[in-house]
């Protein structure tokens, strides 16, 4: 057994996401073999904690196979690739790495109960996480985290008073719902409500972060531009039910961050509601609002399909009592989710190696945008 043994194992070997294997995609760090003990250090793009433990079970099976003698350590590291992003020197938001849209063409169809879940999925992963909940005129992320009686405070940082985010399940949070009378209708016209989301953004202290989640209202309208006007958003997810009157609103949201002025990248398109199981049917699925349409639109345009949830009650039960489904460990949903977060970091490492740091746009007017 040497070196070049293991690494003709290795070649058998493909990291999740990766689409070549373990010795191709240069991901072989050191290889040290000393009488039967290998120690095999690796370096993979796609950084979720289930990924690492894939390839780590994966290569210790190969190598054990080959040689049933061998002690076989194995060591993963997974990174994030980060961008270097160009900031507003009045507006900066130095400490936070990625910033993540989550969108939808038509209210209704789960986009905050979505983002409620990638989120706590990301902080269980081990990541530094946020949301920011853009929905000015609906927030509901103080409900979905159980934090609706909380009160943000204030704190001093290098001399000035900033928002101090609450906190639940390891995810800081800032909604307008903090703010405003949970009874009262939030009766604004788009320049107020710009005015606040800028406020929530750039006079928080939102401390160090690997992701800032951006729950923003439905359609394509004027916080959208708010937001890629005021900070250069890594990506965008888009999130869709199944039916024809959905997807037909979730791909002018894909189209909206894709335009040539924009330019926001578009990780891919999550399906929510895709089919229905009754408790005492387990094994049967009934497609309500018809079957892999969010996966075949993905298809269409050319973006990627990053998974689908069904319609399920507890969602819809956990969501209400401020306990987000995914923290049940162990459970079908919580693989769901944490499936669909995976394809969103392969899509996000993926984006950050190929492609130059999003800029934020200057509008110009309610039709058109122009990059700075």
């Amino acid at each position: 057994m040497n070196k070049q043994d293991i690494l003709k194992v290795l070649e058998t070997i493909t990291a999740p996401g990766e689409g070549k294997s373990l010795v191709e995609s240069n991901s072989v760090k050191n290889v040290d073999i000393a009488d039967n003990r290998v120690l095999v250090e690796l370096n993979i793009g796609n950084p979720t904690l289930q990924a690492k433990k894939r390839v780590e079970v994966d290569v210790t099976k190969a190598i054990k196979k080959a040689f049933a003698d061998a002690e076989v350590k194995v060591h993963v590291v997974g990174q994030v690739a980060t961008q270097s992003v160009k900031i507003e020197p009045e507006r900066p938001l130095p400490n936070v790495k990625n910033i993540i849209a989550v969108a939808s063409g038509k209210g209704g169809v789960g986009k905050s109960t979505v983002t409620a879940n990638i989120a706590v999925t990301l902080a269980n992963m081990g990541f530094s996480v946020g949301i920011l909940d853009a929905d000015v005129y609906g927030p509901s992320m103080p409900i979905m985290f159980d934090v609706e009686n909380a009160r943000p405070t204030s704190v001093e940082v290098d001399g000035r008073a900033k928002i101090k985010p609450v906190e639940n399940y390891g995810v800081k949070i800032l909604s307008l719902g903090f703010f405003v009378d949970p009874n009262d209708a939030v009766i604004w016209r788009g320049a107020m409500a710009n005015k606040a989301l800028n406020q929530l953004l750039f006079d928080a202290d939102w401390g160090e972060l690997d992701f800032l989640l951006v729950d923003l209202p439905p359609g394509t309208g004027d916080i959208h531009l708010t937001m890629v006007q005021a900070v250069p958003l890594t990506g965008a997810v888009v999130v869709s039910t199944p039916q024809p009157v959905a997807l037909a609103d979730a791909k002018k949201g894909v189209a909206m961050f894709e335009q040539d002025n924009i330019k926001v990248p578009v990780f891919g398109i999550i399906e929510n509601m895709s089919y229905f199981t009754p408790e005492e049917l387990p094994k049967n699925k009934y497609y309500i609002f018809g079957k892999d349409g969010a996966k075949n639109l993905a298809k269409d345009i050319g973006t990627t399909f990053l998974g689908e949830i069904p319609l399920v009650q507890s969602i819809r039960e956990a969501g209400d009592v401020g306990h987000p489904v995914a923290l049940q460990e162990n459970t079908p949903l919580e693989e769901a989710f944490t499936e669909i977060t995976k394809n969103m970091l392969t899509q996000l490492v993926k984006r950050n190696k190929d492609l130059p740091p999003t800029e934020v746009v200057r509008i110009t007017n309610t039709s058109g945008c122009a990059a700075n």
